[in-house]
């Protein structure tokens, strides 16, 4: 456990998506009346944020002193409700029903979901644990939700995947971004200074289907929004492509240099004319052109890339066209131009390196990688012979619970999959055939309320740690107020499993020490913390990974190779392939999801801050007024969306920002306005992506 004492203030981070805004938290004033929050928040410079902060990080200390925060361990009883227990108790219980389903069942009946919220100590454990203590290769995370499909495309681009490999403050001297499926301003805010260049230069490009209030960034001469229709943001890619190459505005000796694989994007791209993507896609031919001579031109040129292009059963191919007309154009490894994918979670990018994922050993590294396995055995102390293969990804982790041969006892961390996890109701029935449910959690989030056993954990303010920002950064989380008694770290928690399970192993709760096991197990790998410790990155040294021993870090990936062995890049040809599903005949439409400005992921921390569910306190359909009209809906009419995987009641909000083909639905609400109660649990055949973003409904009024 930690001990230390909290400062009259701490430098650190927010808790929430993965710009990783610097603030400072102290105590609150106490001649400025009643506070609502245990601390008070001033927004700290830092190259992410230059000092400001969004709604979500002003408020965030207000979490901390929430009414229903869950102090100490709770078990379920018979009649289904909850009573409190000792941490001996509950820990004891739960080590003694893993034992036990281990000894009948196999390691592998043991499965455990983490998630990117965790921070690069926690989730470096998390995995150690899964594979040593208990022996099973069931582990996976919410990221798979997340960053998989760019992660995907840009390992087979570049032999690397760092979602951002350039500082952000690069953007700011562009002419001309393209960003693909990402609504900045309402999910990350502070960002948006950097787009301020292109902004004023006409260079801001938005591909969105939706006129969300980043597409709103480009009006008044500041730029171009392409509205395509949902699901053919790949289509829409291969026609400015075949512009690019057709109208020779491609960088040849680029290609020439440092690429392999044109000849296949050429063929490839041949057949999406601009005229023939208009038709699939509903943006005009003029525009497409436009938009490839547009991020041609010199003066720096940025593409970027977000979940909105990345949650599909094709996401990983979409990821990957985005790459290709990058490398068309030149822009990877440039000093003033780039490809980069926008990671949403915290610490989404840290959280995929260090071993939540199902294939992955610390580092970066692949679980089927024998001199991997060696290396990070032997920081472990254990046979190599001994680590379990790859498990499954994190939509097929879900299926197997309760059924015959899969999962019976599942650990839960920083995860709410009750209402962020695809087809939720086949999700809430799995977790419910479970012999066991374990989950860590601040609240009685969705899923904890389905548990067996809820552990209270710290929250982000409550403990030390690092987290690895969007551009591949890694900083420091800080102490700032001590947590209630009662609440654990999740280091402490998986010590104490580790030893109740028999493990030799050496689970350390010092997340100092934790880190610099992870910099061991990492060194050599792909992503390379070696070079670094909690001292050092208390210095205040940019510390961009990888970051090897003795070295200064890497702000900027590619500039001299690409990390393949010959250091090229690979342009990988992509197809077009029939989506998921589609509307089939009248009375069917087309549900987009997404975020709002005051939520955050689930929802489990910002519904419980008064000033943002004042705001923001219930899913309203978005819905354009031709549409609502032709079904006999008007304004704030409650509405029944449904599909064969679940049925939704919301309130209906009038708005042009949607086509007529389309609805949106934001996704941060439980219940019977949780959006993937109707979302396909389809994947990706290459990142295991599910499609979270489109899923055919049907729509009437609700009386």
């Amino acid at each position: 456990m930690q001990t230390e004492e909290a400062p009259a203030s701490a430098d650190t981070h927010c808790p929430y998506c993965a710009l990783q805004c610097a603030m400072t938290l102290s105590a609150p004033d106490p001649e400025a009346g009643p506070h609502e929050a245990p601390l008070s928040v001033a927004g700290r410079f830092f190259p992410t944020n230059r000092g400001g902060l969004c709604k979500k990080g002003w408020t965030s200390p207000v979490v901390l002193g929430s009414p229903d925060r869950i102090t100490e361990p709770m078990l379920r009883r018979d009649d289904g409700g909850f009573s409190p227990t000792t941490w001996e108790t509950a820990l004891d219980l739960i080590a003694d029903r893993l034992i036990e389903t281990r000894e009948r069942h196999g390691p592998d009946s043991i499965g455990i979901f983490g998630g990117g919220g965790l921070t690069n100590e926690k989730a470096y454990l998390l995995g150690k644990f899964a594979r040593v203590a208990v022996g099973t290769s069931r582990i996976d995370y919410n990221g798979r939700f997340c960053m998989s499909s760019a992660a995907a495309a840009t390992t087979r681009a570049f032999g690397l995947d760092r979602g951002l490999p350039f500082p952000v403050a690069d953007l700011d001297s562009a002419r001309s971004i393209l960003i693909l499926g990402s609504n900045m301003a309402d999910t990350m805010p502070p960002i948006l200074s950097h787009l301020a260049g292109a902004r004023s230069a006409g260079g801001l490009i938005i591909v969105d289907p939706r006129r969300s209030s980043t597409a709103k960034l480009t009006e008044d001469g500041a730029g171009i929004h392409l509205q395509p229709a949902p699901g053919t943001d790949l289509q829409l890619l291969l026609g400015i492509t075949h512009v690019v190459l057709a109208e020779g505005l491609h960088d040849r000796d680029y290609l020439a240099e440092r690429t392999s694989g044109l000849a296949e994007l050429q063929r490839s791209v041949a057949q999406w004319w601009p005229e023939r993507v208009q038709s699939v896609t509903g943006v005009p031919a003029w525009q497409i052109r436009q938009v490839a001579r547009r991020l041609a031109e010199p003066g720096g040129t940025y593409i970027l890339t977000g979940r909105g292009v990345e949650q599909h059963v094709n996401g990983t191919d979409t990821a990957t066209a985005a790459i290709n007309l990058s490398l068309a154009l030149g822009l990877p490894g440039r000093s003033d131009s780039g490809y980069g994918t926008v990671t949403g979670q915290g610490n989404g990018q840290g959280g995929r390196e260090h071993g939540q994922k199902c294939d992955q050993l610390p580092g970066y590294r692949k679980i089927t990688d024998p001199d991997a396995r060696r290396h990070v055995a032997g920081v472990w102390g254990v046979d190599p012979d001994s680590l379990p293969g790859p498990g499954l990804p994190a939509v097929e982790l879900l299926a197997s619970l309760g059924e015959p041969g899969g999962v019976r006892c599942l650990l839960v961390h920083a995860s709410n999959v009750v209402v962020s996890a695809p087809n939720a109701g086949s999700v809430i029935a799995g977790l419910k055939r479970l012999d066991l449910l374990v989950v860590c959690d601040f609240f009685l989030s969705e899923t904890a309320a389905l548990a067996d056993v809820v552990l209270p954990v710290t929250q982000w303010a409550e403990e030390e740690g690092t987290m690895t920002n969007l551009e591949g950064r890694v900083i420091r989380r800080r102490l700032a107020i001590q947590p209630p008694p009662g609440v654990r770290t999740e280091l402490w928690i998986i010590a104490e499993l580790a030893r109740r399970l028999g493990s030799d192993a050496a689970f350390d709760t010092d997340p100092a020490v934790v880190f610099d096991e992870l910099a061991r197990a990492s060194a050599g790998g792909p992503a390379d913390y070696s070079g670094l410790s909690h001292e050092i990155l208390d210095a205040g040294r940019p510390a961009y990974w990888p970051f090897p021993a003795g070295s200064r870090g890497t702000p900027r990936l590619f500039a001299e190779s690409f990390a393949h062995p010959d250091g090229r890049a690979r342009i990988v040809a992509v197809q077009v392939e029939a989506p998921a599903e589609r509307p089939a005949g009248p009375g069917e439409l087309t549900l987009i999801t997404g975020r709002l400005l005051e939520h955050y992921q689930s929802g489990a921390q910002t519904r419980r801050v008064p000033e943002l569910t004042l705001a923001q306190p219930e899913a309203m359909l978005q819905i354009h007024p031709s549409t609502a009209a032709e079904y006999g809906i008007a304004d704030g009419d409650r509405v029944e969306l449904s599909n064969a995987r679940g049925t939704v009641l919301v309130r209906a909000m009038t708005t042009t920002d949607v086509r007529t083909d389309t609805v949106f639905l934001p996704f941060h609400f439980p219940g019977e306005e949780s959006a993937n109660l109707l979302t396909l649990d389809a994947t990706d055949p290459t990142s295991s992506m599910p499609e979270f973003k489109t899923a055919v409904v049907r729509l009437r009024p609700r009386l």
